[in-house]
């Protein structure tokens, strides 16, 4: 079992930057791919992007490429999510989620946490 708590959401300006923070608990962080998602008001939960087990490898799904950052400290069992360059589209409940194998889709994740609001004001 793996406990995730996110913090860091908040209300920024177009822009912008957020740094998002994701602590796991309760078994071996570095087992487990890290993954970000979000859900932004009436839209369908979406892949934002990865990281490997010992951070080596990241994936983004192309809108956030290159203003999104995913990094990771297994001694401190947290995984980041840095946000440049924010976007009003970028408004959503952003979750951390842990995984077996390298995803880049929305399901197939085993644990979730519960999630923290990005608002981007225009």
């Amino acid at each position: 079992q793996v406990q995730l708590v996110e913090s860091g959401g908040g209300l920024v300006q177009a822009g912008g930057s957020l740094r998002l923070s994701c602590a796991a608990s309760g078994s071996t962080f570095s087992n487990y791919v890290m993954g970000w998602l979000r859900q932004a008001p009436g839209k369908e939960r979406e892949f934002v992007g990865r990281i490997s087990w010992k951070g080596s490898r990241t994936y983004y799904t192309e809108s956030v490429k290159g203003r999104f950052t995913i990094s990771r400290d297994n001694a401190k069992n947290t995984v980041y999510l840095q946000m440049n360059s924010l976007k009003p589209e970028d408004t959503a409940v952003y979750y951390c989620a842990a995984g077996a194998t390298e995803l880049a889709t929305v399901v197939g994740w085993d644990y979730w946490g519960q999630g923290t609001q990005v608002t981007v004001s225009s």
